[in-house]
């Protein structure tokens, strides 16, 4: 990477991006609390709005035909708003017990930080989580060595993702603009179309995603041909999302950086190769 770059802040989000590799805890928690209820959650359908606000996830998940048609089954009766506070209590609960277990560094993350602050570009956090899950999780990620300048969950703006509002409370609180020199990287649809709409680099992180859904251990015991199969259906989703660019793994984003340093065009623009 040369030693100065027109990229100036990177967004990271947290889980599935820098910790938590596959974004399972989530998923587990929402698993387990409709379970809890009498209805089993598809990982598909406990993974479909992720990386938006906890309490607009759970709201997606009940609009779901299928669990729309078990919920009144169980119930006799349709979802309602005190159903989803319900659920939400629950969700929060088991989500606070589970992050001590599941806040570990992706591979390559610290590596990769350490390339961005030797350029001296700014690292930022946001995240669909409440706030003391955000809170614990950036905790316990200082103790492993990451940590960021400003951070930012669903609770501290109007509307979490795909609205932009997360990435712009970033960018004002660091004074950075404008938006073609950031970087918003995560593992989810949702992060994809948030930075779209917020007007910088919007990039998919492949191999930990929420997307691809699989734990470190999970992945590492696919064969190659396996592995690149997953990588490259979840690259697809991001692109089909209207992302910029992806990479397969977070340690590929100096690359990135590089190629979008040599861009000509200073907007955000596709780019459909590998990095």
């Amino acid at each position: 990477m040369p030693a100065v770059s027109r990229t100036t802040l990177v967004i990271f989000d947290w889980a599935g991006t820098t910790v938590d590799f596959g974004s399972c805890a989530p998923a587990h928690a929402f698993q387990n609390v409709f379970a809890e209820r009498g209805i089993a959650l598809s990982s598909g359908v406990a993974r479909g709005p992720m990386g938006t606000n906890k309490r607009d996830h759970l709201i997606e998940i009940l609009s779901t035909p299928d669990v729309a048609v078990h919920w009144k089954s169980q119930f006799g009766r349709d979802w309602q708003t005190s159903d989803v506070d319900d659920l939400y209590h629950a969700f929060i609960e088991i989500q606070l017990k589970t992050i001590a277990d599941t806040t570990v560094l992706v591979p390559g993350l610290l590596q990769t930080v350490a390339q961005l602050n030797e350029r001296g570009i700014h690292v930022a956090g946001t995240t669909g989580y409440f706030r003391a899950a955000a809170d614990a999780v950036r905790t316990r990620a200082q103790a492993a060595g990451f940590s960021v300048s400003f951070n930012v969950c669903a609770d501290d703006v109007p509307e979490g993702r795909p609205a932009p509002w997360m990435i712009y409370r970033v960018m004002e609180h660091l004074g950075i603009y404008p938006a073609a020199h950031v970087i918003n990287i995560g593992d989810t649809i949702a992060d994809i179309r948030a930075g779209l709409a917020a007007g910088c680099w919007s990039v998919g992180v492949c191999d930990s995603s929420s997307e691809t859904g699989l734990s470190l251990e999970q992945f590492n015991s696919l064969d190659e041909a396996e592995r690149t199969k997953k990588v490259e259906a979840s690259a697809r989703a991001f692109r089909d999302a209207g992302c910029h660019a992806v990479v397969r793994t977070i340690s590929d984003l100096p690359r990135l950086i590089d190629a979008i340093d040599a861009q000509t065009d200073p907007n955000p623009t596709r780019l459909d190769a590998w990095y």
